[in-house]
Order: C-alpha cells, then structure tokens, then sequence
C-alpha cells in the first residue's frame, strides 16, 4: 500500500509538486505558510515515505542552493472514464501525465460485471506494455449519480443492473490499490481544471453533452457533488411541459430532446420522412445514425443537419442561462462527444445564454470547448484518486 500524507501540510506540498512538477524547498517555501524549519522537517519526513524524491539542484537565487523536490516518478494511477457507449482507461505518472491511453467501444447497459471486465482487460494491456509494474490508485467515472462516500452507483437512468453496485470495493481487490468513483462528468470537469482550458478558474460550470446531458459544478477549486451525490444532473431539467418521454421516467427533459441519443433519433426520422437527402443517404449506407452523421452533414451544408444542431444548442443554452444566472461561474466549458458538432452548436448556446441571463452575469463570461477531448475524464480520474493519496490518512 502506498504512504499517505502524515497532515494537511504534507498533503499541500504533494498537490502543489502535482499540480505544478518539480520545484525547489524555497520556491516551495513561497507558497505554504511555513517557517524555514518547519518546511524541512515535513520535506524530510516526506522523503522518508517514498512520496517525494530529491531531484538536483536548483537554479540559484543568490546564496547557498536550493534542492529541487519532485514526487516519486515511480508512483502510477490508473484511470477509467466509462461513457455511455465507450470505456476510455489511461495510466499517469504522479504528475497526471498520460503514459499510456486505450479506448474502446463498451455499452454501458450490458451490465458492470462486462463493463469491468473490459476495463480490467484494457488496463492490463497498459501493465503488459510496459508503463506501469502496478497501481498505486485508481479513479473511475461512471455516467450516472454516484454516493461518493460509499463508490456506489444510484439509480441512474442509462445504467440498468448499476444500481448500489460496489463499484470501489470490487475493483479495489482486483486492482490491489485504493479506488475511487465519481459520475463522469466531475471527472472531465477535474480532467480540464488540471490540464485543459479551466487552468487558472476556481468556479466554472462543465457541461458534458454526450449521449446524455451533465453538468459538472466546480466551486472554488472544488468539485461540488451535492448531498446526494446528484448535483449537476441537468439532462433531467424540463424544458418543455408535458413533452417527450425521458429515460428517468419524466416528461419534457433536456435529455429528451438533446444529446446524442435524442440527436440521432431525430436525424433519423428526418431521414425516414424525406427531409434531408444527405441524413438518408448516411442512414442507408449505415443502417442507423450518430451525433458524427449529423456533424458531417451539417458540414456538407444539410439545412436540416443544421437545425437539429441549433435546436438542441438552443435548448441547452436555455439551461445553461438558468445556472449562470444562479451560480455566476467564471467560466463554462462544453465537452463531451457531442462537441464534434463544433461552433455551430457552441454558437447557438452561446446566442441563448448572453441573451436569456443577466448581463451582470455574462459581461466577462467566456463559453468554450473543452481542450482535453477523450482524455478530460482519464486525467480527471486520476486526478480524484492522486486528492485521496495526497490527503492526510
């Protein structure tokens, strides 16, 4: 089992060598509230659990030399972002630099014994290529509601047979290392604050649109999950009264009407209907469609492509205005597989939000893609299993 932090302030300096690479005990010194000795006698004691590593000499700045301190660059987290129809699994260095990534496509509704015997599968293919002996912890996303104490799945609506599952006490023992779950879209909002375009913002919203709809709520650096664990589950918001069916049993989500399943439904129908030549031809050519079909006839100029594409960013962005408008973040960042639709979905949020909230709100609000892609939730994973091993134990 790997050490663990003995307090808060071993716990500070391994976030920060995380969190920003190799740095030297004064520059280290300049950033936690610690005397001169004190910050030896944690770094000592730190070096002693194998954590960190003296690393060279660092550069000087007048008087005698500082050393350099890094963490263990044998230390490895795994990390696993199950989605809807994909299971992506990555194994990071103590820095979250990705040193191995597979993918592969998974539906989630075949159950979590076959969803995680493929995860296992693929991470030791990861082991067997040689870039990591073994893990010292690991993070998963699922994409549903999660009891984050107990690691445990809750009635999520795209997850048949997931329901109170015990997702970290069982890959903990065939893993051998401390597991830790999240819903997948705290993972990728984790993933774009520690390498992508949330960087330098403490309170941002991360609005995944996939196959389903979530939203990820960061509050001053922090993921925010709720009492429950279901903060941020903005597919199930209503948009229309007494609309369509939702998978949750509702009427009238989000989720009904956007996202990946609900896009291709509705390209299909325009298909069957005869409304767009291009959807049909994609649809005889592959027997069904996906959210990629409808981005590349939107692309060749498909009108109907389009609209389905601005009609779902509108509704979206209607949501979207109502959090900006409640939680005024700094920053909203749209990633998800359904970001392949590109900047005509992004300007049709954008249009709603800067037109619904209230300009104190959107005055200096940027709305972006995401910059990490499919590797936001691997980095985010890991990122959530690196808070647990670098927390006092």
């Amino acid at each position: 089992m790997t050490a663990r932090p003995a307090n808060a302030h071993q716990a500070r300096l391994l976030r920060l060598l995380r969190d920003g690479g190799p740095n030297s005990r004064a520059q280290l010194g300049d950033q936690v509230e610690l005397s001169r000795s004190k910050l030896a006698v944690e770094i000592d004691r730190l070096l002693q659990t194998g954590l960190v590593v003296a690393d060279g000499l660092a550069a000087s700045r007048g008087g005698r030399r500082s050393h350099n301190i890094r963490l263990a660059p044998s230390l490895r987290f795994l990390g696993v972002d199950i989605g809807a129809t994909s299971i992506d699994v990555a194994v990071t260095n103590a820095e979250l630099e990705v040193l191995g990534h597979l993918t592969q496509p998974m539906d989630v509704r075949e159950g979590p014994v076959a969803v995680f015997e493929q995860a296992l599968a693929m991470a030791a293919k990861l082991r067997a290529s040689g870039v990591a002996e073994g893990f010292d912890g690991a993070g998963i996303g699922v994409p549903g509601p999660v009891r984050f104490p107990e690691g445990v799945p809750v009635a999520p609506p795209i997850m048949p047979g997931w329901d109170g599952f015990p997702v970290r006490e069982a890959l903990s023992q065939e893993l051998g290392c401390p597991v830790m779950v999240d819903n997948d879209v705290n993972i990728m909002a984790q993933g774009e604050q520690h390498a992508g375009v949330a960087r330098a913002v403490r309170d941002f919203l991360y609005v995944k649109i996939g196959t389903g709809i979530g939203c990820g709520v960061v509050v001053g650096g922090e993921v925010y999950r709720g009492t429950n664990g279901s903060a941020g589950d903005i597919g199930h918001i209503q948009v229309e009264v007494d609309g369509r069916p939702c998978a949750c049993g509702n009427r009238g989500c989000l989720e009904a009407y956007f996202g990946g399943s609900a896009l291709a439904r509705d390209a299909e129908n325009a298909a069957r209907e005869g409304r767009s030549a291009q959807l049909a031809a994609r649809l005889d050519e592959g027997g069904e469609l996906a959210a990629r079909d409808v981005a590349a006839a939107a692309t060749a100029g498909d009108a109907v492509a389009l609209d389905l594409i601005r009609e779902g960013g509108t509704r979206t962005g209607q949501v979207i205005a109502g959090l900006v408008s409640f939680f005024n973040p700094g920053l909203v960042v749209i990633g998800g597989g359904v970001t392949g639709l590109g900047h005509t979905l992004l300007a049709a949020i954008r249009t709603q939000v800067y037109r619904q909230s209230l300009p104190l709100a959107t005055g200096n609000l940027p709305i972006v893609l995401g910059e990490l892609g499919p590797t936001a939730g691997v980095i985010g994973a890991a990122r959530l299993t690196s808070d647990h091993l670098f927390s006092p134990a």
